[in-house]
């Protein structure tokens, strides 16, 4: 595991200790059960989802109002009944948090609920509890998104406006002309080897092996892995190397590949910024652009390039094909229609009634 990604580690580790103090006690237990199976982040995410369920309990509910979530027991936590919880997916609907209204759609709510319904589970399976009423809640429906990607003209347009500055206003050409190489380097990254925004900002100097033209990058569940990338990537990327020994990281960040203006590390919002700029400038119809944006782009073109769906599972780092298979199925259904127009049972000019 990188220096980045222990770091990154223990900091949720110490934020996982913290949020468990506000939350009843046998939340504990099933952090503990599961610590050896998932990864710091994971966990985090559990902890997250379970403080919002008591929180909307302790705050929504009258059975539950005047208590604190960390002073709730077992006994407590047995009252909640199948009902409760289709409340609480509707809160999560539309949520005020510190004056800011907070939406989910069905996928958030799919977390979430899932996140409960693996608590519960362990509760009942533990002899905590003597029911589940989260397995009687119906997993709420998710309508498939079609996959939002650049074409090639946007693609490209993307790229020389980073390069060239172009469609930027002075400002933001002043402010390009210190970032334009590790901007381009980081978005030639995404759509050369559909990398994740988590694995991007984590990746060492010492990673890179241009012998090879790859990487290694710590990949979401925490196993390592070589990415490789091809020619033109490798150029972008050597000519970023030239303007990256020119800096001098502050102290703890000099591994790092890329940096912010602060010479740390790049941070994860920062490249989401970064992306949001240039790509709402390229594509300006299509809204809320994102790395995992520019990652699918990549996935849809490899796709097309080889038909392949285990070679793209593999590359994008998904343990279940299945995964891969729901993204890009409607690519599959595009290829299948295009099959129907190649065989021509009677010539091509089958279709037109000859008649004297």
């Amino acid at each position: 595991m990188s220096d980045y990604s222990e770091q990154r580690a223990k900091a949720l580790q110490l934020r996982i200790r913290e949020a468990l103090r506000k939350l009843p006690d046998v939340c504990f237990d099933f952090i503990n059960a599961i610590d050896a199976t998932t990864q710091p982040l994971t966990r985090y995410a559990y902890i997250s989802d379970l403080k919002l369920f008591f929180d909307f309990l302790t705050q929504e509910l009258p059975k539950f109002a005047g208590s604190k979530p960390s002073a709730l027991e077992a006994s407590d936590i047995a009252k909640v009944t199948s009902r409760d919880i289709y409340m609480y997916l509707d809160y999560l609907t539309l949520y005020m948090r510190e004056d800011v209204e907070i939406t989910n759609q069905e996928l958030g709510k799919q977390r979430k609920l899932s996140s409960l319904r693996s608590f519960y589970k362990f509760l009942y399976k533990n002899g905590y509890i003597d029911s589940d009423p989260a397995a009687l809640v119906d997993m709420p429906k998710r309508h498939q998104k079609p996959i939002i990607r650049l074409e090639i003209d946007e693609v490209a347009r993307m790229l020389d406006m980073v390069e060239n500055g172009d469609m930027q206003t002075e400002h933001q050409k002043k402010y390009n002309e210190h970032t334009r190489a590790r901007d381009l380097a980081i978005l030639t990254l995404f759509l050369g080897t559909g990398i994740r925004v988590s694995e991007l900002v984590g990746i060492n100097i010492d990673d890179i092996d241009f012998t090879i033209n790859g990487f290694l990058v710590t990949r979401k569940g925490g196993n390592q892995a070589i990415l490789y990338f091809p020619d033109e990537v490798a150029r972008v990327l050597m000519n970023y190397m030239k303007v990256r020994r020119e800096i001098t990281p502050v102290p703890g960040h000099e591994g790092a590949l890329f940096l912010s203006l602060q010479n740390r590390r790049i941070s994860v919002r920062a490249v989401q910024n970064m992306v949001k700029k240039y790509a709402s400038m390229a594509a300006p119809l299509k809204k809320k652009l994102s790395p995992h944006k520019l990652r699918s782009t990549f996935g849809t073109n490899l796709y097309h390039e080889t038909g392949d769906i285990y070679l793209v599972a593999d590359v994008l780092g998904h343990s279940d094909v299945n995964t891969t298979r729901r993204h890009y199925a409607a690519m599959t259904d595009d290829r299948r229609r295009m099959a129907a127009t190649k065989v021509h049972l009677r010539g091509e000019d089958a279709s037109t009634d000859k008649t004297d």
